[in-house]
């Protein structure tokens, strides 16, 4: 009998997570900052898409028709069922890899995108799809990839051989996947508890395991338990990527374009003074001693002049997707906590805090009276959109366009949420991708589209589907029994969503 799993964990399905990264609208942003000539995407491709919930985001969000597969046939009937709901039109296939990427129904795309993956499949599957990447990528498009890298991986990587080993050597013969990462996270606190030297010269790993036992088991089993599980440093991640011919690109973690919050004064000039843009990149990894990447690879990089640059970057609009009270300037980097500037962010925020979309070049106009440059709201742009406090805004036709699919997907999504608080995130048709909407926010909304108009109403709504089920909130760690307190617990945060993130989700075309 032949296994289909190939190694990869299958006995526990994955995470109903959305990865923003995946959306091809990201891409404009991360390559204008960088000087590059960013793709039109019409055609995308995800590999690997796990539950579906960034494919079929995307796919109801945008003009973009999708294609993906996952192996797992459960997640694939899942995103299915999402992508048949929001009639998105999204080819979605519960194919491995290999017989995938064989398919002669697929079209070039524009854009190919695999997050969580590459890290955790065999050599073999690695081949398949960088030939597929060869052959199926268009000249100009970009590949997005997300994987474990070195130097940050070094040190946990005896442990996590040493896990995955407990859990096939010593795990019970019958038990589940969740049992047998909890037996071998126990058998590391036990070897732990001895001080072994290797603890001593690595004593981050301590906390590392506890870091990972207040985990969710669906992500830990997919991180650390496949068989195959292989952090790659980024020169062989290029040697691997070159027969497709694609080229470095820039980081999709926005915040990587900002060296202030990354690099010390010593490691600038180090790497200022290495002129191989490659090698440059695997030096900074030691400097930030980089544990996983998120970078965008192009089939023939052009660059933009200058004058292009600034032109299309001031024509760049964006949304504030939060209260403007609640935005935090502070920001974290690879050094560490730093504050952002109160003179710079809180202007620009200001200018944002209606929620309309605005263009960099109509923050330079309201804002050059008091002597803010471009350059600082560029800067400070890429800082707000790496932390989800502004999102880049497809142009009208194609919100208007993906307003019915994203209306069809999201009340599919809020009718799931009476019963379930796995699926945490909507569709918007403004941003062409997900937005997080949590378990009763979805269900105030969905209140808000069955008649109920008030924020009480709201709450007795929610109050009688939780009752239904024998459901209770926690607050402060404390159940509440009595209806009464439920429905006060629940009126408090009908009342809050109504003030505070309403007028965003109106904004986002969500509500």
């Amino acid at each position: 009998m032949s296994d289909w799993t190939a190694g990869y964990v299958a006995d526990i399905g994955y995470t109903y997570g959305y990865y923003t990264e995946l959306n091809p609208l990201r891409v404009r942003l991360a390559f204008l900052n960088a000087g590059l000539v960013p793709p039109e995407v019409g055609s995308a491709c995800e590999l690997g898409f796990g539950q579906g919930m960034s494919a079929n985001l995307h796919a109801a969000a945008s003009a973009v028709q999708w294609a993906g597969t996952d192996f797992n046939p459960a997640q694939a009937g899942f995103a299915q069922e999402l992508a048949r709901v929001a009639d998105s039109g999204a080819q979605l296939f519960d194919d491995a890899f290999d017989a995938f990427c064989e398919r002669t129904d697929l079209p070039e795309f524009d854009y190919i995108g695999l997050h969580g993956i590459w890290s955790w499949i065999s050599d073999e599957n690695r081949a398949v799809i960088v030939d597929f990447v060869r052959r199926k990528l268009k000249v100009g498009g970009v590949l997005y990839i997300s994987y474990n890298t070195q130097p940050g991986w070094a040190a946990m990587v005896p442990m996590r051989d040493l896990l995955t080993e407990h859990a096939e050597v010593l795990g019970s013969d019958g038990a589940g996947i969740v049992s047998r990462i909890d037996s071998a996270l126990a058998f590391a606190d036990q070897l732990l508890a001895t001080n072994p030297a290797y603890a001593r010269a690595n004593p981050q790993i301590a906390e590392r395991i506890k870091m990972i036992k207040g985990q969710d088991r669906h992500y830990v089993a997919h991180e650390y338990f496949n068989r195959d599980w292989q952090p790659m440093a980024f020169a062989r991640m290029a040697q691997w990527l070159a027969p497709a011919k694609l080229q470095w690109a820039c980081s999709a973690n926005y915040l990587d374009a900002i060296d202030a919050v990354n690099l010390s004064a010593e490691q600038k000039m180090l790497l200022a003074g290495i002129p191989d843009p490659m090698f440059r990149q695997t030096t900074r990894d030691f400097c930030v001693n980089q544990q996983f990447r998120k970078d965008y690879w192009v089939k023939g990089a052009r660059q933009l002049s200058a004058l292009e640059q600034a032109e299309a970057l001031r024509a760049q609009r964006i949304l504030l997707v939060q209260p403007r009270a609640d935005v935090s300037l502070k920001v974290t980097g690879s050094l560490g906590e730093a504050n952002l500037q109160q003179a710079v962010y809180g202007p620009i925020l200001d200018q944002l805090a209606d929620h309309k979309s605005k263009s960099l070049g109509d923050l330079e106009k309201a804002l050059q009276p008091g002597g803010i440059r471009f350059v600082q709201i560029n800067e400070a742009v890429m800082v707000l959109a790496s932390a989800g406090v502004v999102l880049a805004v497809q142009d009208d036709a194609a919100t208007a366009k993906a307003k019915k699919r994203t209306d069809r997907l999201n009340l599919h999504l809020m009718l799931k949420a009476r019963s379930s608080d796995e699926l945490n995130y909507l569709a918007s048709p403004v941003t062409g991708g997900g937005v997080t909407v949590p378990r009763f926010q979805q269900l105030f909304l969905l209140a808000r589209q069955q008649g109920h108009k008030q924020p009480q109403d709201w709450a007795g709504f929610v109050w009688n589907i939780l009752d239904a089920q024998n459901q209770r909130l926690i607050k402060d760690g404390k159940t509440l029994d009595t209806p009464e307190d439920n429905l006060a617990e629940l009126t408090t945060q009908a009342s809050e969503f109504a003030e505070k993130h309403l007028l965003i989700l109106k904004a986002l075309q969500v509500a």
